[in-house]
């Protein structure tokens, strides 16, 4: 826990210290701050209500940002399951105020069975749709739900709005509740088209459009088609009698920014995965003043054996006065960031990106983008297409990432969209901190251990101009071999890419015949520059340069452990020998069943036979000079 705090408070201090446009017009309103949360297996839910002093409705808001940050709670570990929450405004107005209940964010936990203490994570969601509920005191409502232990284990939560004063590109008018509840799916008694209505509003006279946000997720576990946490079914939107669009209530898992986790966190599931912070689907409609409209959502429509399947849905609907006809503004850089639902892509040396919205009422079809990291030379990239009203799109713009070694800081700023004057300029620019790619000798080992499927799996290294230098392709790889590649790279710019065609990495627990394999990245002398995690899901990315003067090799250690039905095997390498213990412990209860001592270690496979032991759980945890460095779980399963 200490690590976290140093980080948010380093993070706090970073920000104010950056310069920035409107910079004294940020706010931070912090309604939950390290609350520990855990579950109450007595009903399946637990209810976590703070205050929060929200700008009063005379102030001018441009944007909010819901940020939730998870940890592990000082006195337990991380919790072990995918549960759904909910963070919902309960009242607005003081205690005495008017009760509500809308939800603006919806998280589900991660698997975190595996996290150690000094883990955390955070997600961002923006909720500038509820503008109008979040203003003076607000009651903030945290809705953790599941049944495991309570005593021993949970999560550290923080939920941090930041608000941006300012102008609004649009100016809410009204927001109504659509949709909100669990509608049961596959019931052929009770369809679920009786639930979601057709639901008829009246445009404001003001209103220029109308948002609708959609959160939807799918749970349970019926026959024959495993609806609705694990079937891939579409939805309708319908509008005024037109069908507007069709979507795949389904969401990849493979490519989370959180991995590994200890569940079965590449499983892809209806619109979630396991350590995912919602992002809603929105949905702008035209709407004639005064005028009639309707909004009708249906879905796919199929019929279960024993319906038990629910689609867990929340709809709003906000009317906007028109927005300014050229307002564009920077969401988020991507790359280069140190933010953590940008891991994948980071630390990067190629091509950054910016994402850019359409905050005005005319599409965008060209603008000139200002970039570069802070002490080189500024670029400037001219950009054509076309960004809709309202729409979001990265931009990738060409050239490297520059840096020195350690912390740097990138810029990026938007000009002239549609060669016009933009009508809020204090959102086209943004800063952000990021740690420099490593710099590697120009001779580079790469190590593969393939797994029992080498069919799907496959690696490339790139050079600025993402051309191949060096890669071994699909099909091109036996099983159970070991490939070491020495590659003699000029100087210049790189990525390392590591692929898996079916998401679950070169080892999976919950794939036991695909067995385990491992990829590590070595300096000419085989010391270890890189170790890449097995369970990397679908794909790992790695950047580096090539110059004269390398990062210096760390006393690096790369542990993994790759269970079967009795026995568990650790492999075990370090650039450095070091006192090296090994426990079994049991899950619940942290008796040591097994342990072993190896006092100069610096490379080793073992493999325990846990035969003799209770089919149960339990954790082989690792100790490095007394210092736990390493812990993953257990299933002995009866044979």
């Amino acid at each position: 826990m200490k690590s976290f705090f140093i980080t948010t408070l380093l993070s706090c201090v970073v920000f104010f210290l950056l310069p920035q446009a409107k910079a004294a017009d940020t706010l931070h309103v912090v309604t939950h701050n390290r609350v520990t949360v855990v579950t109450d297996p007595s009903q399946g839910f637990n209810l976590y209500k703070r205050w929060g002093k929200f700008p009063s409705v005379k102030e001018q808001i441009r944007q909010i940002k819901l940020k939730v940050k998870f940890a592990c709670p000082d006195s337990m570990r991380c919790a072990d399951w995918d549960y759904k929450d909910h963070i919902t405004i309960k009242r607005t107005g003081g205690k005495n105020g008017t009760s509500k209940d809308y939800e603006i964010g919806r998280m589900l936990t991660p698997y975190g069975g595996a996290f150690n203490k000094d883990w955390n994570f955070e997600w961002e969601i923006d909720v500038t749709d509820f503008t109008m509920l979040l203003r003076d005191s607000v009651e903030i409502e945290y809705n953790h739900t599941g049944w495991e232990p309570n005593k021993d284990r949970g999560w550290s939560v923080i939920l941090d709005f930041e608000i941006i004063k300012g102008k609004p590109a649009w100016e809410p008018i009204t927001i109504q509740k659509i949709y909100d509840g669990y509608f049961r799916y596959g019931d052929s008694l009770n369809s679920i088209e009786k639930e979601l209505k057709p639901i008829t509003f009246t445009a404001d006279a003001k209103a220029d459009f109308a948002r609708l946000r959609v959160v939807q997720t799918g749970h349970g576990m019926d026959e024959p088609d495993g609806c609705s946490e694990f079937c891939n079914k579409y939805r309708e939107l319908w509008y005024d009698g037109k069908l507007i669009d069709v979507k795949s209530v389904w969401k990849k898992c493979g490519d989370n920014p959180l991995y590994p986790q200890a569940g079965t966190w590449i499983y892809n599931r209806a619109n979630w995965c396991p350590g995912n912070l919602m992002q809603p689907d929105i949905y702008d409609l035209k709407t004639k003043q005064g005028g009639k409209h309707i909004i009708d959502l249906n879905m796919q429509p199929y019929i279960a054996r024993n319906p038990s399947a629910d689609e867990s849905i929340t709809a709003y609907l906000i009317q906007y006065k028109k927005a300014s006809a050229y307002d564009v503004a920077i969401e988020a850089l991507p790359v280069p960031s140190l933010k953590d639902a940008f891991r994948r892509k980071n630390p990067a040396t190629i091509n950054p990106i910016v994402r850019v919205k359409n905050m005005g009422s005319e599409p965008v079809n060209k603008l000139r983008i200002r970039y570069g990291t802070l002490g080189y030379p500024t670029k400037f990239y001219n950009w054509k297409g076309v960004i809709e009203p309202t729409a979001s799109t990265d931009i990738i713009l060409p050239g490297t990432v520059e840096g020195k070694a350690g912390t740097n800081i990138f810029e990026a700023e938007l000009l002239n969209p549609n060669g016009k004057r933009d009508t809020w300029p204090a959102d086209n620019k943004m800063k952000s901190i990021f740690e420099s790619a490593p710099v590697l000798d120009t001779t580079l080992i790469v190590y593969l251990l393939t797994n029992n499927q080498p069919e799907q799996s496959s690696w490339a290294i790139y050079n600025e101009n993402l051309n191949i230098v060096k890669e071994r392709a699909l099909g091109t790889l036996k099983a159970n071999t070991v490939y070491r590649d020495t590659l003699n790279l000029s100087n210049g710019n790189y990525r390392f890419l590591l692929a898996d065609t079916t998401g679950d990495g070169l080892e999976f627990w919950a794939n036991p015949k695909g067995g385990r394999g491992k990829v590590r990245l070595l300096n000419k002398e085989g010391l270890m520059i890189k170790d890449i995690e097995s369970d990397f899901g679908s794909s790992f990315q790695y950047d580096f340069t090539v110059g004269k003067k390398p990062t210096p090799i760390p006393d690096a250690v790369s542990i993994s452990s790759y269970p079967t039905s009795t026995k568990t095997t650790l492999d075990y390498f370090a650039n450095a020998s070091a006192d090296v213990k090994v426990q079994i412990i049991t899950d619940p209860g942290d008796k040591i069943v097994e342990e072993h001592h190896y006092p100069d270690l610096r490379e080793g496979i073992f493999t325990y036979n846990l035969d003799r032991f209770p089919k149960s759980r339990y954790y082989i945890k690792v100790f490095v000079n007394g210092a736990e460095k390493f812990k993953k779980r257990i299933r002995l399963k009866e044979r």
